[in-house]
This record gives C-alpha cells, sequence and structure tokens, in this order.
C-alpha cells in the first residue's frame, strides 16, 4: 500500500532537523548502497556525530510513533534509524529495490515499508520526484515539508534527476507486525472503520464485532 500522511513534522521539528543539517558534512551515498544499488544511486547522506545522531533519532521516531495513521498503516515492529539525503543539481537515484535485511551488529531486521520524508518544499527543487511503481502503473511523489509517504520497499522505485535547487529527504525502513502487504491493506481498511464505529458507537454489538475481529487478525497474521 502506498499511503501518503500529510504535515506528520510540523515547523519547529522541521526548523530543528534543517539545524542540524546545515552544520553537518555529507558524503558519498554510495558507500551505504548494496551492490546493485550502486550503479545508479548519485547522492549524499549526512555524517553526523553521535550525539546528534541519538537526537534525530529520537526525534524522527518518537514523532511517526505519535501518528496514528502511520501506525495503523504499517504496524511498525522495528524501525530503522534514518538516513538524511541531500540531493543537489544532476543528482539522481536510479530505479531500484531495497535491501531485504537490513541492520548490522545491533541487529538485523526485514525491510517492509520503506519510508521517506520531506524537509523541504517542492519548490526549492525542480525535479526530484520519487517514482514508485505498483499494479496500476508509475506514482510519482513530491510532497510539502512535513509530509511522509509509505510504500512497499519491494517496490522498484527511483529518484528523478534534480534539475535545480536541492532536495533534502530522511529515508527509514520498517519491519512490519504483518509481513504480507495485501493483509496489511485489509487491517488498515478495517481499522478506519473500527475508528469510526468506536467513535460514532461505541455500544454497538457492530462495533465490538469489528473490533474483535480486527484484533483476532493482527494476532493470526503477525509474525512476533
Amino acid at each position: 500500500m502506498l499511503l501518503q500522511i500529510p504535515a506528520v513534522f510540523d515547523q519547529d521539528k522541521l526548523n530543528n532537523i534543517s539545524k542540524i543539517l546545515i552544520t553537518n558534512a555529507f558524503i558519498d551515498g554510495r558507500q551505504s548502497a548494496g551492490q546493485a544499488a550502486k550503479a545508479v544511486k548519485h547522492n549524499e547522506e549526512m555524517q553526523s556525530n553521535p550525539q546528534q545522531t541519538e537526537y534525530l533519532d529520537r526525534l524522527i521516531m518518537t514523532t511517526l510513533a505519535a501518528n496514528r495513521t502511520f501506525r495503523d498503516a504499517v504496524l511498525p515492529h522495528q524501525v530503522s534509524q534514518p538516513v538524511f539525503a541531500r540531493y543537489s543539481t544532476t543528482m539522481r537515484y536510479g530505479n531500484h529495490i531495497d535491501d531485504p535485511i537490513m541492520g548490522g551488529a545491533n541487529g538485523r531486521f526485514r525491510s517492509d515499508v520503506a519510508i521517506t520524508i520531506f524537509l523541504n518544499a517542492p519548490t526549492a527543487y525542480e525535479g526530484g520526484e520519487l517514482i514508485i511503481n505498483t499494479t496500476f502503473g508509475e506514482r510519482q511523489v513530491k510532497l510539502a515539508a512535513g509530509d511522509v509517504i509509505t510504500y512497499p520497499a519491494s517496490s522498484i522505485h527511483r529518484v528523478n534527476e534534480v534539475s535545480s535547487g536541492e532536495r533534502l529527504v530522511a529515508v527509514c525502513w520498517v519491519q512490519s507486525l504483518v509481513r504480507d502487504a495485501t493483509k496489511r491493506e485489509l487491517l488498515y481498511e478495517l481499522c478506519l472503520a473500527r475508528h469510526e464505529l468506536m467513535n460514532n458507537h461505541p455500544d454497538s454489538k457492530t462495533t465490538q464485532q469489528v473490533d474483535h475481529s480486527y484484533v483476532n487478525l493482527v494476532r493470526m497474521w503477525s509474525d512476533v
């Protein structure tokens, strides 16, 4: 499921991230790429000190965790550290699929869902669209600062060349409680109906039935 979540990060949080990005060096993004991605990856990634990394990790994780749409749609079990990427003029990232298993000495995890957090305004750069292949064709994504897009990490995707300006994003990956993308989408739709019923008809038998069905489907389909 490809899902846009608007205004996840407010302006204060974006400003805090921007202050750190401005003061840090960026290195060739190919250093973190897998063998296949190295051939098509042309961007830069922030190289930060441990104190700043800890602050940014906490900021990103707590903000995502506080967003109900993110929790309901992704059902996160483990979330990777964010990678802060910069695309200056002529930079791009060709078609690729994210590595299925990520992590290192601190633990490995399966990448079910990819997340892109847009950190600057779409008017700050030309080009730089995120292109995601779906069963209905290519989807072009270029969102407002603070918006988030989630999509299956198994999708073929790319970032178009930036023709002017600078594109700033944070990317991370999630191992979901539910591995199968189709099941996650069904659960998300059922969860939306569940919230609606709980808000408007909290004491009805239908609400109880939908709630019980949702909870037990998560139990049935969870890998944990």
